[in-house]
């Protein structure tokens, strides 16, 4: 699909695309500068709201050093001294044996009603909590159909015909669908299956079984394929739960009820009606693990490059050359040659990564050791300028090392355990690439 052309992949529950490889914070070698500032606030400051602490924090015994956030007493078990605040003495004289025995039953009574309230309150079991109010009680409603169970047949299924990687031909039968979410496998491939959370491509021919409409293919326009994290509602449930536990190189089948689509509202740019039932043949493309790596046979790098040693689903090794200078452009070296397509500008890629510096082999980040892969659009800013400019061209499937100036990296300010005016060397595998 072309960037302009709408999506029926569509955005899942999650309302992120990425979901867990996408985060600044895993942006190798950290923010870019300029990123944007964080605020902080104090814990002492949580704390004074609403009795908010630190998570896992325990309230503070009694009798501890008293502090700014301990709590104030305004209550107290401790016998006052022989003088009362206003200078008087506790037993005042003149106030005669019947004053004392009423002052005992009075104690008595008050001390009768502090227990029976502790009771009541004890552990938060107040009579309050007992009878909560039905209103703050009762479970939210729900702001979407649910989605339905997922099914392998239905009475009537839509008639299908066409290759694996080739646009589909639907044929819409001529009564309407019973309303099932049905997945059903009519070629099955024999990659890697795809699991929740797998890296996931897929190619995708699609209509309104309702309109008997085609609805925008991946297939049409030199389009992309879909890439999406299965399993994380990144996508409507017709895309991203459809794909989990199939093989790469399936084809399958799809009908999705509005449930297992775009609900009750629809999607007007692609005049999907809010009752309509939609037709996927899929075709998966790939399935790549969050700790996946490529392979194949690898060319070392030339002598003025730094070494590298290929640790599998360890960050690599990386040995500098002895008393090189400092790069001053971008340079690159193909390790493992790729057989997939073309990594373009525009397109969101997959990648395992390692970074070092250039100086000493000093190793400051990798993908590889927090066990999942990153993703970004390629020559969307969202790196350094020597990932933007370096993995285009690349094939899918490529390992490259890349030789990055300062300039192109992270400049005279540095990143981390990135010196200013540090050059830098990275491993990049490209798992995938397509339309994110």
């Amino acid at each position: 699909m072309t960037e302009k052309t709408p999506s029926p992949g569509g955005a899942g529950t999650a309302a992120n695309d990425s979901s867990a490889g996408d985060p600044a914070a895993s942006r190798p070698g950290g923010p870019l500068p300029g990123d944007g500032e964080s605020i902080v606030v104090p814990p002492s400051i949580l704390k004074q709201q609403a009795g908010w602490a630190q998570p896992g924090e325990q309230p503070r015994a009694s009798g501890g050093t008293k502090t700014d956030d301990a709590p104030q007493i305004f209550a107290s078990t401790v016998r006052r001294g022989d003088t009362s605040e206003a200078g008087y003495d506790e037993n005042p004289p003149g106030v005669g044996r019947l004053g004392v025995i009423l002052g005992t039953v009075l104690a008595v009574l008050l001390a009768g009603s502090a227990v029976t309230l502790y009771l009541v309150n004890k552990d938060g079991k107040s009579d309050t909590a007992a009878k909560p109010d039905a209103a703050k009680s009762a479970p939210p409603t729900p702001t979407a159909d649910p989605v339905p169970p997922i099914k392998d047949s239905a009475k009537v299924l839509p008639a299908v015909t066409g290759d694996f990687g080739k646009k589909a031909e639907i044929q819409v039968p001529g009564e309407a669908s019973d309303g099932s979410f049905v997945v059903k496998v009519l070629t099955e491939g024999t990659g890697p299956k795809v699991d929740k959370n797998s890296w996931t491509s897929v190619d995708y021919t699609a209509k309104d079984w309702t309109t008997g409409k085609d609805i925008p293919s991946s297939y049409d326009n030199n389009g992309k394929p879909q890439i999406f994290q299965a399993g994380t509602d990144a996508l409507i449930p017709a895309l991203d739960q459809a794909v989990v536990g199939k093989k790469a190189g399936s084809r399958i089948l799809v009908v999705a009820p509005p449930a297992a689509a775009f609900g009750s509202q629809g999607k007007a740019d692609m005049s999907i009606g809010a009752k309509d039932d939609l037709i996927f043949v899929i075709d998966i493309r790939n399935a790549n693990a969050p700790d996946s790596v490529v392979s194949g046979t690898v060319t070392p790098p030339p002598a003025d490059f730094p070494q590298v040693k290929d640790n599998g689903k360890k960050p690599a090794e990386i040995t500098p050359v002895a008393g090189a200078k400092d790069p001053t452009e971008l340079k690159s070296h193909v390790l493992i040659k790729g057989t997939g397509p073309a990594v373009e500008k525009g397109e969101k890629v997959v990648v395992q990564y390692t970074g070092a510096l250039f100086k000493d082999g000093k190793m400051f980040d990798s993908s590889l050791s927090k066990g999942q892969a990153f993703s970004f659009p390629v020559g969307g800013g969202q790196v350094i300028q020597g990932w933007d400019q370096g993995l285009v061209g690349q094939t899918v499937g490529s390992r490259v090392e890349l030789v990055i100036p300062a300039a192109l990296a992270y400049g005279d300010k540095g990143q981390g355990d990135i010196p200013p005016g540090a050059p830098l060397v990275f491993v990049v595998d490209i798992l995938d690439a397509g339309q994110g």
